[in-house]
Parts: structure tokens; sequence; C-alpha cells
């Protein structure tokens, strides 16, 4: 098993308290139950006053994890989220369907849902299903877009 130092965090800089990509792949990895590192707890990722670090790349990064099921891309890469908000340890989502009539519309909403209370920071998931603007092919990352022929 390999250790993966710590860290230091001094919340009087921006640099240090914003996670580096490898601290949020850190962070989905293990959420994911996929990195031989030791779990991170809330004590050694706590902010000023204890309060645990969560930030909307830590989310977007376990969102890329959902799938769109029959189009078997991930909904960051598809455009389907919309909004994180991150208030200490409450995450709210907005996010959308391919169409309002989506029959993987449940699944995809579920899965999103429990592949951020799998954050072991977050403590309330508020997911928000909004239809305006109405998703369009052309909020699909550009290129995925390019590799899809649109």
């Amino acid at each position: 098993m390999t250790e993966m130092p710590e860290r230091p965090i001094d919340p009087t800089t921006t640099d240090a308290a914003a996670p580096t990509s490898a601290d949020s792949a850190n962070a989905a990895a293990t959420s994911a139950g996929t990195s031989d590192a030791a779990a991170p707890t809330t004590a050694d990722q706590a902010g000023p006053a204890g309060e645990p670090l969560v930030s909307p790349e830590v989310v977007r990064l376990a969102l890329r994890r959902v799938k769109d099921p029959e189009l078997n891309l991930n909904i960051i890469d598809l455009g389907l989220v919309y909004d994180i908000r991150v208030d200490g340890a409450n995450v709210t989502v907005d996010m959308s369907l391919t169409s309002p009539g989506c029959p993987s519309g449940p699944e995809i909403m579920g899965e999103a849902e429990q592949r951020v209370r799998e954050i072991p920071e977050v403590d309330e998931v508020t997911m928000n299903l909004v239809w305006s603007p109405m998703w369009s092919p052309e909020r699909i990352e550009p290129r995925v877009r390019a590799y899809l022929g649109f």
C-alpha cells in the first residue's frame, strides 16, 4: 500500500486551500473505493473552524463516473450538469436530462446522487432536475462532440 504524503493546508492562502488535481483524483478514487491510499478523513481535510473541505471540482470528478446508459457517455461530458454549489458539507447539483421523456432519467439522477453522497466530506445532497435552459447537443464537451461527429 502506497501512502501519499499529506499536504498542509494554509487557509490564509488561496492556492493551499484549493485541492490540487491530484487531491481531487485521490478523493474521487477514494470515494469509489479504488485507491490504495488511506482515505482522508474530515479532520485531515478541515478548513477554518474545522469545516470539511468539499469543492465543486471533487463533486464534478465523482459525477464523471455517472453515464447515460443509452449513450455510454458521462453526464459531465454530455453537459447535463448545469451547476454545482457547495455550502460547507452540503452539495446542491442542478442538472438536466437529454429530454423530458428520457427513460433513463430516474436511473441517471439516482446514480448521480449516490456518487455525490459517497464523497466522505459530504453530509447533505440536493439534486435539482432543471429544464431551463433545455439541453441540446451544443452543451456536449467540444472534444466529445467532435468524436460523435456533431
